[in-house]
């Protein structure tokens, strides 16, 4: 069983390391691919004040963007001016409604000659020639402008047309009824069917109007200039002003599009940054592993750190690309706040140090950022240095806005005296957006409890609350065990806080550890009053009900949606525990018989935590010593010892990482409390009369 089990940690132990390198690879990947891959950094200033860079010079020929405001300028204005849609004259209509025509009139018998049917047909073959629009059409755009110009298409040749030019259905039956050709036939002619032959062949053309429009756009120059290889851009010192600021974008521009064809180059970038990024995560589980070992043992504290810091520096870098002066929008104090929520607030520094240290890579003017994140991580850490409710998130959010501006407000003075509002009031924008982000770590906090299986402080004292839930109904339905429960969680977490577990947690759990007997709350001591169901069932009877509660209170979590680590109390109670009285009362009753233990014992499994251990240990004792006679010193230390000393000797404790000192220091904790809760009071002496 020993080398099954040794086998199995070891097994266990290699998955973990598998899915932890795993987990790095994909956080590293994902970073390097987001960051901008450029060989030079981009060049960040602010419009209005001096530049603070080396000298910047021209590497090549780069053209000189225009504003883009001015650009859509003269690109509208160019389509105002120079613009025609396209209409299509399709000839296939006309050609198909003059045959129609001739098969019906001519040799008809219609009293109309062939001649006078010929020159009808070329009367309407002209109209065709010309144009015809729909009626809608052409009333549509004689009511805009009756010098309405557009280009008319005529297969691969296009000619500059007014509406007037063309006719309508309409005017094209009244011109053909008024041509003086047919004045001898117009009698004959009305009583003919000649609108039916008369329809619109000019259609709005969208494809080649939206290819005019393109090639407009296209003859509209974007660039304003050239700039010359070694032309100076900027020298330090000088004022950023709108000209320059277009030279430096357009600089900027180039380094972003210039194609990487030296696959050594690219090799060299892409390497660098994931060996840089690498290289800090690196550091960050090094110091996880020296300093806070027991989070590889339950490696989903190092998933949400890698996760985090993965998440928001691919999101730091997206934004970069988009734009460089997006670089303080990232709400990544986020990460300490969540670190600090759920693991510890050193961890919490580190990573935020490492995160900071990333997203650093890509910004222009690193050691001011460097700076102003590490004053707003360390605020938000120390704004959460007690976290007991969630409205201290809002109170957190606030105060990092505020090291933002202050922080980096200072930093700039330190440059530039003169700053002016107008040159700052971008960076103070992005920092209050900042802000509004960090109020996410509100919602987002039971995304993280859900997705890592977390539990915080501030669910934990709300899951204490005994006026609602479960635990309210505890006390409803079965006071005595809640009055129990209640006990067992002030001693459970004066213990831990002796021993360096963790007093909320096995506070909470204790308080919901019983609340299966919910389900048959008389058959239990507490709640008994004269009247003891058990006299009238076997032990086995008893045994099954009593061990029951652990089951029935495992599925009450479940229903109330109670997180899984709380569930791990009621789990873990009593472990593989024997229901004692009844197994004793059954073996008594069967002395000659081999007695099977399984009807009798918990299904478990035993503890595995410190904390779980130290409710085991409390939930026997606080038990056990209501049956005693005498509170004094010693039939209190002898209960304890015995209770403790018989669950290890039977191995209950053996998953859990407690020590023998840990053992020694709860039983004297216990020793003290139960004297403090059981002493004699003084009897008061009566009035005489």
């Amino acid at each position: 069983m020993a080398m099954e089990n040794m086998t199995t940690s070891r097994l266990s132990a290699t998955r973990n390391l598998l899915v932890m390198l795993s987990v790095v690879v994909v956080a590293v990947s994902m970073i390097v691919v987001s960051m901008p891959n450029t060989e030079q950094p981009l060049l960040y200033y602010t419009l209005g004040e001096p530049w603070l860079s080396p000298q910047l010079i021209s590497p090549a020929e780069i053209p000189i963007r225009k504003d883009a405001t001015l650009l859509e300028q003269e690109r509208e204005e160019a389509l105002r001016t120079d613009f025609l849609p396209y209409y299509t004259l399709d000839t296939a209509i006309g050609e198909k409604q003059v045959n129609n025509f001739l098969q019906k009139y001519t040799n008809s018998d219609d009293n109309m000659s062939a001649y006078a049917v010929q020159i009808i047909a070329g009367i309407i073959s002209e109209l065709y020639n010309k144009g015809i629009m729909s009626q809608s059409d052409y009333g549509q755009l004689m009511g805009e402008d009756s010098t309405f110009t557009f280009m008319l298409a005529k297969g691969n040749e296009g000619i500059r047309t007014t509406i007037s030019e063309i006719n309508s259905t309409k005017k094209a039956y009244e011109s053909l009824m008024s041509n003086s050709r047919v004045a001898k036939y117009r009698g004959l002619m009305q009583t003919m069917d000649l609108q039916d032959y008369i329809v619109a062949n000019v259609s709005f053309d969208q494809r080649r109007s939206d290819q005019a429009r393109r090639d407009i756009i296209a003859l509209v120059p974007e660039n304003t200039g050239m700039m010359k290889p070694g032309q100076e851009i900027i020298n330090r010192g000088d004022i950023v002003d709108e000209d320059r600021a277009r030279m430096i974008d357009s600089y900027n521009e180039f380094i972003m599009t210039k194609s990487h064809n030296d696959f050594y180059t690219i090799l060299l970038t892409n390497g660098s940054q994931a060996l840089y990024v690498l290289i800090l995560i690196t550091i960050a589980l090094m110091y996880v592993y020296l300093f806070r070992k027991d989070y590889y043992v339950k490696p989903r504290s190092l998933y949400l750190m890698l996760c985090l810091v993965g998440v928001f520096s691919v999101m730091h870098a997206l934004f970069i690309r988009v734009n460089p002066r997006y670089a303080y929008i990232t709400p990544i104090c986020l990460v300490p706040i969540f670190i600090r929520i759920f693991l510890d607030s050193r961890t919490a520094l580190l990573t935020h140090a490492v995160m900071v240290l990333i997203c650093a890579a890509t910004v222009p003017d690193k050691f001011e950022y460097i700076v102003v994140q590490f004053v707003a991580g360390i605020t938000a850490i120390y704004s959460l240095r007690e976290v007991n409710r969630r409205s201290q998130t809002f109170s957190a959010a606030i105060l990092v806005t505020i090291a933002y501006i202050i922080m980096y407000t200072i930093l700039k003075c330190l440059n530039n005296p003169d700053l002016t509002y107008e040159s700052m009031k971008h960076y103070y924008f992005s920092f209050i957006v900042n802000g509004v982000l960090l109020l996410l770590a509100y919602p987002l906090m039971y995304l993280v409890e859900k997705m890592f299986g977390f539990i915080s402080t501030i669910t934990l004292i709300e899951l204490s609350d005994t006026n609602r839930g479960l635990l309210r109904r505890l006390s409803e339905i079965a006071p005595g065990t809640f009055q129990h429960s209640f006990m067992v969680s002030n001693l459970a977490g004066a213990v831990a806080t002796e021993i360096d577990a963790k007093p909320l947690l096995v506070r909470v759990g204790a308080l919901y550890h019983d609340i299966g007997k919910m389900v048959n709350p008389a058959f239990f001591t507490e709640n008994q009053h004269g009247i003891n169901p058990h006299t009238r069932l076997t032990p086995q009877e008893s045994a099954k009900i009593i061990i029951g509660h652990v089951a029935e209170g495992v599925q009450l979590a479940e229903e109330n949606d109670i997180p899984q680590v709380i569930r791990n109390f009621i789990r873990t109670h009593h472990g593989k525990s024997l229901a004692r009285y009844f197994y004793n009362t059954y073996k008594n009753n069967h002395p000659d018989e081999e007695v099977d233990e399984t009807p009798f014992r918990y299904p478990g499994p035993n503890p595995f935590s410190k904390e779980t251990a130290i409710l085991m240990m409390c939930d026997s004792v606080e038990a056990a010593s209501r049956s005693l006679t005498e509170y004094d010193e010693e039939s209190i230390e002898r209960l304890i010892n015995n209770i403790i000393d018989t669950q290890v000797r039977e191995g209950y404790l053996q998953q859990s990482p407690i020590t023998f000192r840990d053992i020694n220091t709860v039983k004297k904790v216990l020793k003290e409390k139960l004297i403090s809760i059981h002493h004699p009071r003084i009897k008061y002496p009566e009035l005489k009369e």
